[in-house]
């Protein structure tokens, strides 16, 4: 039996499914399904754990975003908080980015921060954002991706065949990334064509886990998920302007 053409794989059972395919042809998926997407909704699971420190701590949540136009949008709605062996409790925190400002407002602390992270008339994708502070790299602009890390596919030791790609990605030394991770792992969903999970290392080896579960994928999504309002007792929010770079003469 010879194996699938790319286009051939989900055509016809008759050709043998590669055990993994090359890295542009995963990339160039990943890619082709992040341009066409138009809005994500699902749940999520962020892991923090400190082997250092032996300790850990898993979040859950929802993950919203949506393109409006030439904008698009993000909010992550944290719910609950687990740290080591206590009881899941109830935790909320928010994180909404609109191209320009991402807000940040911690119920439990009662107090909220806007990080300016681009010019107005200059708006950046949220994904591209929020992989700043969340490892969500793998909704970003592959582009950058290949530019930032030296990328492998992961072989499949399984006897049966595999539902999902996996993606290593080793941080260039001169890469954007190099004080945040180490390297990073995707797992793609071969059907979805988007990830369902990653692991991502830290120069002090602390492990960030993110699950990305039941998503609904390019289902309208009501601007108004986007909307908030900072309560009044949290006082005003802590303002953090835009880093403003250097031109060539230093100024």
């Amino acid at each position: 039996t010879k194996p699938c053409a790319p286009d051939e794989v989900q055509q016809t059972a008759q050709c043998a499914q590669p055990k993994a395919g090359p890295v542009d042809d995963v990339l160039k998926q990943l890619n082709d399904k992040t341009i066409e997407l138009q809005s994500y909704e699902g749940q999520l699971e962020y892991k923090f754990t400190q082997p250092l420190l032996e300790s850990e701590a898993l979040r859950k949540g929802i993950l919203y975003y949506a393109k409006f136009g030439e904008k698009s949008k993000l909010r992550i709605n944290f719910l609950t908080l687990k740290q080591d062996d206590e009881d899941e409790q109830k935790y909320l925190e928010d994180y909404i980015f609109d191209g320009t400002w991402l807000t940040q407002i911690s119920y439990e602390i009662k107090s909220a921060k806007k990080y300016q992270l681009a010019e107005p008339n200059k708006p950046v994708d949220a994904f591209d954002v929020a992989s700043r502070n969340i490892p969500l790299l793998g909704f970003t602009k592959i582009e950058n991706l290949k530019k930032q890390f030296e990328i492998t596919l992961v072989e499949q030791k399984e006897d049966k065949p595999a539902t999902f790609f996996q993606l290593h990605l080793k941080v260039k030394p001169n890469s954007t990334y190099k004080d945040d991770y180490a390297s990073l792992d995707f797992w793609i969903d071969k059907k979805l064509g988007l990830p369902t999970k990653v692991v991502a290392l830290s120069p002090e080896e602390d492990i960030y886990e993110i699950k990305f579960l039941n998503p609904k994928i390019n289902r309208k999504i009501n601007a108004k998920v986007f909307d908030f309002k900072i309560p009044k007792e949290f006082g005003e929010p802590e303002i953090v302007p835009l880093e403003k770079k250097k031109d060539e003469d230093g100024l």
